[in-house]
């Protein structure tokens, strides 16, 4: 285990009819809100009355910045920034999923300065101080309730690009499991795969060949997304399903993971990026196609890992007796049944993209692996991968 510092300051306040304290919380940090979120969901589900209510009872001010989409863009990033400033808001409320905490997260460090927040995305500019955020989740997926990350994709460019700085963990980020049962079975499914997703790459691509604590924590939190997200389906509005799920989804990204592991890498959402940037896929469902394929070209350099995985996970199924390459194999196998199972997509082919499309999305995915020194992986390498996604 490699030297570490592990330090989240987000609050967490979790269970069942929470969402008032968002009030109480937020006047802590501000008397004027930027609240930012959606489209129509929150609305329609009463929620939005709700977070306003309680601002609004507690002396918070709001102006709004509605119309957050899936994979959030830079152009509404930016008009956020000006109603800030315009408005005077000391102080961001999220509410939504991780599009929407990511767009709070943009707003809130580019409010505070006079440059395009772009710059900082593309390592021209570090941030130095942002507004307070607070965020009331409503999807269990990306992690970005208790983390310090954010992604936003620029549409004229047509680059999705992430980053983290320790002055973007939220001050206080409110989960309860109610609010999640509004959310489809297709989302549902698609939040659990990004939770696996984030565990997968710190598992993955550790350099340190002893960390058992991490692993254990790791391989379980991935069958609890599983085990969690099963139960969802069964019934959206299971309480226990959703809660663990959500609770799943927020760990496998706080920063407690990648605690002891050294050096990692997003190889994985490095190339859906560039899926959702050019194609505008849900990140989910470009994570369970891309996740296979790279799990095939990564056994040839450490089946072993890969194997440790399969035998931890899915128990029976991968057999001790098989070689380590052939365990690695059915690891690979068994993890795209389940995403099969849980009808995520699996292939390029299950979106429309074709073997014609790879070059301009490996180029594409070029572009980040260079901004995030991923430095192993050149067009061909990317471009082997996404043929394994066919």
């Amino acid at each position: 285990m490699q030297n570490f510092v592990y330090h989240n300051p987000t609050k967490i306040i979790f269970g069942r009819n929470t969402i008032s304290a968002i009030g109480s919380e937020t006047i802590l940090w501000g008397r004027h809100a930027l609240l930012v979120y959606g489209k129509t969901s929150s609305k329609k589900s009463g929620l939005y009355d709700q977070v306003t209510r309680a601002l609004t009872e507690a002396g918070v001010s709001v102006t709004e910045h509605g119309g957050v989409r899936s994979n959030p863009t830079l152009d509404h990033v930016r008009s956020g920034i000006r109603k800030a400033k315009d408005h005077g808001c000391d102080v961001i409320v999220a509410l939504g999923g991780g599009s929407v905490i990511d767009s709070a997260k943009a707003i809130s460090a580019g409010a505070v300065v006079n440059h395009d927040v772009w710059k900082f995305f593309i390592g021209k500019k570090s941030i130095k101080d942002t507004l307070p955020l607070t965020t009331v989740l409503t999807i269990a997926a990306t992690g970005s309730e208790m983390n310090s990350g954010m992604v936003i994709t620029n549409e004229k460019t047509r680059e999705k690009f992430g980053f983290g700085n320790k002055r973007l963990f939220p001050k206080v980020s409110i989960l309860d499991p109610q609010i999640t049962f509004t959310v489809p079975a297709d989302y549902t499914a698609y939040g659990a795969v990004d939770a696996i997703s984030h565990v997968l790459e710190f598992y993955m691509t550790t350099q340190d060949p002893a960390t058992p604590v991490q692993d254990r924590l790791m391989e379980g939190l991935i069958e609890n997304s599983m085990d969690a997200c099963n139960r969802c389906l069964q019934d959206l509005k299971d309480y226990a399903a959703r809660a663990d799920l959500m609770w799943t989804a927020t760990l496998a990204l706080n920063g407690l993971t990648a605690s002891g592991l050294g050096r990692v890498g997003f190889p994985m959402h490095m190339i859906e990026h560039s899926l959702s940037a050019l194609y505008d896929i849900a990140h989910g469902a470009g994570l369970s196609i891309i996740i296979p394929g790279w799990l095939v070209w990564f056994s040839s350099q450490n089946p072993e890992r890969v194997a440790q995985l399969g035998r931890r996970v899915f128990g029976r199924s991968i057999v001790d007796t098989q070689s380590t390459q052939q365990q690695a194999r059915e690891t690979h196998i068994a993890l795209k049944k389940w995403f099969d199972s849980v009808h995520s997509p699996t292939s390029l082919s299950d979106v429309g993209i074709s073997a014609t499309d790879l070059p301009a999305i490996a180029e594409n995915a070029l572009k980040l692996a260079k901004v995030w020194r991923l430095s192993a992986y050149t067009r061909e390498s990317i471009e082997e991968i996404l043929r394994l996604c066919l």
